[in-house]
């Protein structure tokens, strides 16, 4: 079995988004044999193919055409070297990248796909993918007929593989510029600057939300107790859609599905769709003023109470030493 696996990056090194999805592949072909290995795409790309050496072998797919993510030549690019390479199998994390050149990919490919996938187990020789359904109401257990298979796996659900000192080869694909398309065009990025971590990486990840009434009161309420923590800030759709938090904060069934150590909820009421996207967090905390709030009923810990009274004072002794 021979194993694609897409390394999203930040510019410097492999996202741990795209190490837990090695894990999986490395979980597949230590049980059935074959080798897994990284695709990186882009355009100067030298010092992320090194950092991915340190966990798998790298195949390194580099030009300017390739400098931004836009889904249909990168789709094309991960669809033509699984092609070239013979791969068996395209495996990507979940994330805005995946929902968005990774399907085209598999649509290029014509084989089989599954995403979201939370885990796998072999039986009589065929591969069964288990992947939550309706929100996480459900979980469907699945097998791929068709060849190749492209899967998109759940961070959380696999721990990222950890770089190691051993260094791993690094090829370079020549790639087919001029059969690239060229049908979508980049213009910009619109994104808050952050110094703080992702919140798809964050080990303490703090979100807001409907009770948090303006821009200003999400960074000083939900941003301060995120520094004071040196965590990531996340958000409801409720903030994202009201215009109080970015886009890129949102957590839930249509945001970002992440499983960090300690979650904090601050006025987020638990619908099941936000839920679906943190319900696997090691510790949840919750601070609402609703008792009867769903999110009660998933997290660790509660706290009844007005988040513009309480934050202040956490922050402030989270701070006093």
């Amino acid at each position: 079995m021979k194993i694609l696996v897409l390394a999203e990056h930040d510019g410097a090194s492999v996202r741990r988004t795209s190490r837990s999805a090695l894990a999986f592949a490395q979980a597949l072909v230590a049980e059935a044999g074959g080798a897994a290995q990284w695709l990186v795409c882009g355009h100067q790309v030298a010092e992320i193919a090194r950092d991915a050496a340190r966990t798998a072998p790298v195949l390194v797919a580099d030009c300017p055409e390739l400098a931004q993510p836009v889904a249909d030549r990168f789709a094309h690019a991960i669809a033509w070297a699984a092609r070239q390479q013979g791969a068996d199998m395209v495996v990507a994390a979940t994330s805005t990248l995946a929902k968005d050149a990774v399907g085209r990919a598999g649509g290029l490919l014509g084989g089989a796909m599954a995403s979201d996938v939370i885990g796998h187990q072999w039986q009589d020789g065929e591969l069964r993918l288990r992947r939550p359904m309706f929100a996480g109401a459900v979980t469907a257990t699945v097998v791929l007929a068709g060849h190749p298979q492209v899967i998109v796996v759940r961070p959380s659900a696999y721990d990222p593989v950890e770089p190691a000192e051993q260094v791993h080869p690094v090829t370079q694909l020549e790639v087919a510029v001029q059969d690239l398309p060229s049908l979508i065009r980049f213009e910009k990025l619109d994104s808050k600057k952050s110094g703080r971590p992702d919140v798809t990486e964050a080990r303490i990840v703090v979100s807001g939300g409907r009770a948090l009434k303006n821009s200003a009161d999400f960074e000083r309420l939900i941003g301060g107790l995120a520094d004071a923590l040196g965590g990531a800030t996340g958000s409801s759709r409720a903030l994202v859609d009201a215009g109080i938090a970015p886009n890129e904060f949102q957590v839930g069934q249509t945001g970002k599905i992440i499983a960090p150590d300690l979650y904090l909820a601050v006025g987020i009421s638990g619908a099941v769709q936000h839920l679906a996207g943190m319900k696997n967090s090691k510790v949840i905390v919750a601070i609402n003023s609703d008792p009867d709030a769903p999110i009660f009923e998933v997290a660790n810990y509660g706290l009844v109470a007005d988040v513009y009274e309480v934050v202040p004072k956490l922050i402030e002794r989270l701070t006093a030493s």
